[in-house]
């Protein structure tokens, strides 16, 4: 069953001068089609400018179309009597904790979005306790979320979500203000929930390693889906991606000069340990030319 479903989604923004006139239109969406099954974990890439963002502001209806539609769960986000249940069903994360985190507690923090969702205190804090596990940071339960690291700051704003049962998470670029460790925790943390909590994740990023281990990747430009895939279906093409100014893993990246080079490796190496068996079957079959 579809978890989110658009057709034709279109979107404008519109600068208006200070007499209310029309000054300019920008089509940030133009045209979006797509399903994604509930359960699955689906990255969308794109450089800025590209209309990820804006697509991602469409699912809570913090943003509605100006022509076409997009169902949440079924529900058409145009539909005024659905926003709240839709956005029960959608939860977002964005770029800074900081600006999600509100409570002085941790645990209190993960427990505000329930409480104003009418939970009973006793299931509040039962999902407080669920949320906080699941992502790692019940010990830190007790702590000021500034004595937090970056990385385990986004991972209790996640929490949060977490404690509203949302049946989705989207994630709007949640690892662009961190380090690497923080990067890779939040992944670790999101890839987690996905597989053991059946949470449907779609994940915005520009970082091309976190999107390897997603069910299907979509790649955006102007405001368009330009490529759709399985990762290593998307990272197979290179220099398409690199036409949309886009970059691709590291190891890709080296796998596909060295191939140009002629050495016969396939196509969209994914990780280094891909990378390191595909060059132990050549050494094994002769193909270094010893």
């Amino acid at each position: 069953m579809s978890m989110l479903n658009s057709d034709n989604l279109t979107f404008e923004y519109i600068r208006r001068d200070e007499e209310g006139n029309v000054e300019s239109i920008t089509k940030a969406l133009d045209g979006v089609s797509l399903e994604i099954k509930k359960g699955d974990f689906v990255a969308i890439l794109g450089h800025n400018g590209s209309g990820k963002s804006t697509f991602a502001k469409h699912i809570n209806a913090i943003l509605m179309p100006t022509e076409g539609t997009l169902y949440v769960d079924g529900m058409d986000t145009r539909e005024e009597e659905h926003l709240w249940d839709i956005r029960q069903r959608a939860g977002m994360v964005f770029q800074n904790p900081d600006n999600q985190i509100i409570a002085t507690v941790v645990e209190e923090d993960v427990g505000f979005g329930p409480e104003n969702l009418g939970v009973p205190t006793e299931e509040i804090w039962k999902r407080v306790e669920e949320s906080l596990k699941a992502v790692g940071m019940y010990e830190y339960r007790t702590h000021s979320p500034n004595k937090l690291s970056g990385g385990q700051k986004q991972r209790v704003a996640i929490a949060g979500i977490m404690a509203m049962k949302p049946q989705c998470i989207v994630l709007d670029e949640p690892t662009a203000m961190l380090d690497p460790n923080g990067r890779r925790e939040v992944i670790r943390t999101v890839r987690e929930l996905n597989r053991r909590e059946k949470v449907t994740v779609l994940l915005i990023t520009h970082y091309m390693e976190e999107v390897i281990h997603a069910d299907k990747v979509i790649v955006m430009d102007d405001g368009k889906i330009v490529m759709q895939g399985t990762p290593r279906e998307i990272f197979s093409q290179v220099e398409k991606l690199k036409s949309y100014r886009m970059d691709v893993p590291q190891v890709t990246e080296l796998s596909y000069e060295l191939k140009r080079a002629g050495m016969p490796l396939p196509d969209g190496i994914l990780s280094v340990e891909e990378f390191v068996e595909a060059c132990g079957r050549l050494r094994q079959s002769g193909g270094f030319g010893e």
